[in-house]
């Protein structure tokens, strides 16, 4: 089997979640595609009939200034001057009709691998969710604490509190 161009596990990293769907961002796709963001919006606006609202979307000026202050991008004097678009997965599918170039093609089979795995991490998640839930049932309060514990691992991590940054001194 031929390597793949860009890892899946790389794609996996960059899905981000917005307005509860699973979407790649426009810069992303481009860095990906090896094109530069403006080309692929451009082609993605000659195609617009090609791309609705489930398909794609344009993030609002506040999801975006929260987009920044969360992962720490360009300010307002650099990089991009509007909201970027967002791509579902049937959106990516959509740009491989749009942008035909061979490294375009196989990007996209490894982009559609990455939320196909997604899908089924996701789905394996709620089943033994489900599992737990119906052997919680059956075993009333005799493995409370087992159930508990399970509980907590599939719980997501804790943000860590965050403490005051700094030293102390010590006054006498």
């Amino acid at each position: 089997m031929k390597a793949a161009l860009v890892p899946v596990e790389r794609i996996e990293r960059q899905i981000l979640v917005i307005r509860g769907q699973r979407v790649l961002l426009d810069s992303q796709l481009a860095e990906l595609y090896g094109v530069v963001t403006g080309n692929l919006v451009r082609a993605m606006k000659r195609n617009l009939d090609r791309f609705p609202e489930d398909f794609m979307f344009q993030l609002s000026r506040a999801e975006f200034a929260d987009l920044r202050c969360h992962f720490g991008t360009s300010s307002e004097w650099g990089g991009r001057r509007y909201p970027p678009y967002a791509f579902t997965e049937h959106g990516v599918a959509m740009l491989s009709s749009v942008l035909s170039s061979p490294r375009a093609i196989q990007v996209n089979i490894e982009i559609m691998r990455a939320f196909s795995r997604l899908r089924h991490l996701l789905a394996s998640h709620a089943e033994l969710a489900a599992k737990i839930a119906r052997l919680e049932r059956k075993y009333d309060g005799q493995f409370k604490i087992v159930f508990d514990a399970l509980r907590a691992l599939m719980e997501p991590p804790e943000a860590p509190a965050k403490g005051q940054i700094g030293y102390l001194s010590e006054r006498k």
